[in-house]
């Protein structure tokens, strides 16, 4: 009996060092350029996806089994997808889950993202690892009809990451407020109806989850652009700021970023909590600096040590870049320290209620392993209403 020969590829992934994958592609049509990371978390590629931390970004996701519980509209962390793409071992089967509402195949085409499935996740991981984030091109053509050399060439061309203030682009338009809080069984999201703190939450590309551990926590939140500045937040007379998660290279961000936040610093006294982006524009403001790391950090396995109390945290991450722990300056301390390469994971200022993480502890991966630090925001606002 004659085997059936393989399909012929609709979809290719070109390197700029000129390694080609073909495999199918599903969601969209057309090309995106980007840079390509990996992602090891076994659950949640709705919510990494519509993660605009990832903007700029194309996915590798090292688990095989995407797309096997759909997608939902509770899910998403924004409106819209912001990864520019995925890339998986096998094509997404149909969804088994009694709150799928659509097959991720027509979510990605809907949104306009595309995909690629039959690829070895497990050699392009390793060349990652090896080599650094490359640039690639992404493109799916139902007919197959794909020019190889022109996709290198435009992987070649990509300007990558550094330099790029991305938070502009996946920040709110004007500003708004947040009051639903974390879903719980059996009602869902549920509304904050007793605030006990107004809260300045700067959006540099802010998760929906993470303003709902916000609400969760006691607080009234006012989400505002990334460009905000010191007077736009004071105006709000918050008992808190809070310095959100985001895309792109924290020192793009910080023109604009670190400036605002020294002047909140210099003219109150109001605790400061940062996630991820926010995190580094602490660190920067405080007189740090950040390096662009070889891969970044991807993933919802990561133990994160407590250096101050020696516990040890299951997180989630999501970063390119990262504090240089050796940079910062007296006064600022390391609080959290990565166990997989020893990076900054935390810092906070010894005379003040000043400190941020850079991991994600709304994502739940622990599930409830760091949402203290939403309670000690709320502990140190306290404070200071007392």
């Amino acid at each position: 009996m004659a085997l059936s020969a393989p399909p012929k590829p609709t979809a290719c992934l070109a390197l700029a060092d000129g390694t080609v994958f073909t495999g199918q592609g599903f969601g969209a049509t057309g090309r995106r350029v980007a840079e390509l990371c990996f992602n090891t978390a076994m659950t949640g590629y709705q919510e990494i996806m519509t993660d605009p931390s990832y903007a700029g970004q194309i996915v590798t996701f090292t688990f095989p089994h995407v797309g096997n519980v759909g997608v939902n509209p509770d899910d998403d962390e924004t409106a819209d997808p912001v990864a520019e793409g995925m890339v998986v071992k096998w094509d997404p089967t149909e969804p088994s889950n009694w709150r799928s509402a659509e097959p991720l195949n027509a979510w990605l085409e809907r949104r306009n993202r595309v995909a690629i499935g039959g690829i070895d996740t497990r050699r392009l991981t390793r060349a990652i690892r090896q080599q650094g984030a490359p640039h690639v091109a992404l493109a799916h053509d139902p007919d197959g009809d794909i020019d190889m050399a022109a996709l290198v060439k435009a992987a070649r061309s990509f300007a990558g990451l550094e330099g790029a203030d991305l938070a502009r682009e996946v920040t709110c338009a004007q500003s708004y407020r947040w009051d639903e809080m974390r879903w719980a069984w059996p009602e869902g999201y549920v509304r904050q109806e007793n605030p006990r703190f107004r809260v300045v939450a700067v959006d540099y590309g802010a998760k929906r989850n993470i303003l709902r551990c916000l609400a969760s926590a006691g607080c009234d939140v006012t989400v505002l652009p990334a460009t905000a500045t010191a007077d736009e937040v004071m105006a709000h007379a918050p008992d808190g700021l809070f310095l959100s998660n985001g895309p792109g290279d924290p020192a793009a961000t910080g023109e604009y970023a670190v400036p605002m936040i020294r002047q909140i610093l210099e003219a109150t006294n109001i605790p400061v909590f940062g996630i991820c982006l926010g995190h580094q524009m602490l660190a920067l403001a405080l007189g740090a600096k950040t390096v662009k790391m070889n891969h970044g950090h991807h993933g919802a396995n990561h133990p994160v040590k407590d250096l101050e109390t020696g516990k040890v945290e299951i997180t989630s991450m999501n970063h390119g870049f990262a504090v240089d722990g050796q940079s910062l300056p007296d006064g600022v301390v390391e609080t959290h320290r990565s166990l997989f390469d020893g990076s900054n994971c935390g810092i906070r200022m010894q005379d003040r209620p000043v400190y941020s993480v850079q991991y994600h502890p709304e994502a739940s991966p622990g599930p409830q392993d760091s949402f203290y630090l939403f309670e000690r925001f709320a502990d140190a606002m306290s404070g200071q209403l007392g």
